[in-house]
């Protein structure tokens, strides 16, 4: 009887015990189809950044995260082209200022990274920032705007790039034409 009964509770708490290991499921869509998804919802003002893997998860309510698990480079270059493809938003670039001041003795690599991310922006005109003032930046930017944070596997300090979009098809001299157009 014993015997039984202990069967019975095995029996009965083995499935149980197998969901004690489960794992929750995890997202199967590629970081380039979560993307791809948000673009077309995504306009002037809004910001979409390609982080290194140390970028903190901030907790602005306006900014959403996707996981790449890919290199910074790589995928810099694939969201550069997912942006321009539909020719409604155009991208302003920003970098970290603390970027161009690191050594090779401090950061083995970022030589070789900085040479390469310069030849991918070549012919864009890239703006520089502190490191600091990003995040304030996007923590403002966040309360009336989406961010999206592209993250990447990339482990060199201060290469994350940042996009603020902005209108494809319309510009600063137009709106400024407009505008005093406006006043007569």
């Amino acid at each position: 009887m014993t015997a039984r009964l202990l069967q019975a509770a095995f029996v009965l708490a083995l499935p149980l015990l197998a969901a004690c290991g489960a794992k929750a499921p995890e997202n199967k869509t590629s970081w380039r189809q979560q993307l791809a998804d948000q673009l077309p919802a995504l306009g002037h003002r809004n910001w979409i950044v390609v982080a290194d893997q140390a970028f903190p998860e901030l907790q602005s309510p306006g900014i959403t995260y996707i996981n790449s698990g890919e290199r910074l480079l790589p995928v810099l270059k694939e969201v550069l082209a997912m942006v321009k493809e539909p020719g409604h938003v155009t991208p302003i670039l920003y970098r970290d200022k603390e970027l161009g001041f690191i050594t090779e003795t401090q950061s083995e690599g970022i030589g070789a990274f900085r040479d390469s991310v310069k030849a991918l922006l070549a012919g864009s005109s890239v703006q520089e920032m502190l490191h600091d003032s990003v995040f304030a930046k996007l923590d403002a930017v966040a309360n009336l705007f989406r961010v999206v944070v592209v993250k990447t596997d990339e482990k060199l300090p201060y290469t994350s790039v940042l996009m603020e979009l902005d209108c494809a098809y319309w510009n600063g001299e137009k709106e400024a034409a407009l505008r005093q157009k406006m006043t007569e």
